[in-house]
């Protein structure tokens, strides 16, 4: 599985530049005050290792992996783990950079709000991926942006609809008993995520003929 890991790193290594300037182009604006850098570069990692999905299927890496032993199952672990990787990495990066930001701009250090800036943001940027994964793997990247555009269309809607015969005072019970054990909640939840989104991944690519 290290050699698929290594495989994809290799097919961004020429992107870990443009992740690179980024970094320093949203340092510069984050210290002169017009963007908070925590919501950006953890998604930009994630589009970026979207993106080797089109290299496999450029490439016909796909025809080739299912070839090697356990290539089914190592292709799709290797894209989960290089990708919550590389989002962690970028993460606590943007974690040092605001610290930096904050106390030049403040004279201080607002720990509380960053960490928790960012929990949200790698919550966020992690179940993004639950989602498209699973999508990409049985309609291609092209199609799934498509689909995963539907598919949000549709949770909106649902949503809108739904809010209007659900009792919100219940859930904002729900929240405010939970507030203390929040962190941890959606730390499991995301865990949970994830690994139902890698089984139905795995499962979809299993039946996969190239």
């Amino acid at each position: 599985m290290i050699g698929f890991m290594k495989k994809d790193l290799a097919m961004i290594k020429s992107n870990l530049k443009l992740i690179g300037i980024l970094i320093v182009v949203y340092a510069i604006m984050g210290l002169m005050g017009e963007i908070d850098i925590s919501f950006i570069l953890p998604f930009i990692c994630v589009m970026i290792m979207i993106s080797t999905f089109s290299y496999d299927n450029y490439n016909k890496w796909d025809a080739y992996s299912i070839s090697l032993p356990n290539g089914r199952k190592n292709s799709v672990k290797s894209k989960y783990i290089t990708t919550i990787l590389m989002t962690l990495i970028v993460s606590i990066i943007t974690i040092i950079l605001s610290f930096i930001i904050s106390y030049i701009n403040t004279k201080s250090i607002n720990y509380e709000q960053i960490l928790v800036s960012m929990f949200g943001t790698i919550f966020g940027t992690l179940l993004v991926l639950t989602f498209m994964y699973p999508v990409i793997y049985k309609l291609g990247v092209e199609k799934a942006r498509i689909g995963i555009f539907l598919i949000v269309f549709g949770i909106v809607i649902i949503g809108g609809f739904l809010s209007q015969y659900i009792d919100i005072s219940f859930i904002t019970k729900t929240l405010s008993f939970l507030e203390d054990y929040l962190i941890i909640v959606l730390i499991i939840v995301i865990i949970v995520m994830i690994y139902i989104s890698y089984k139905i991944s795995e499962k979809i690519f299993s039946k996969k003929e190239f």
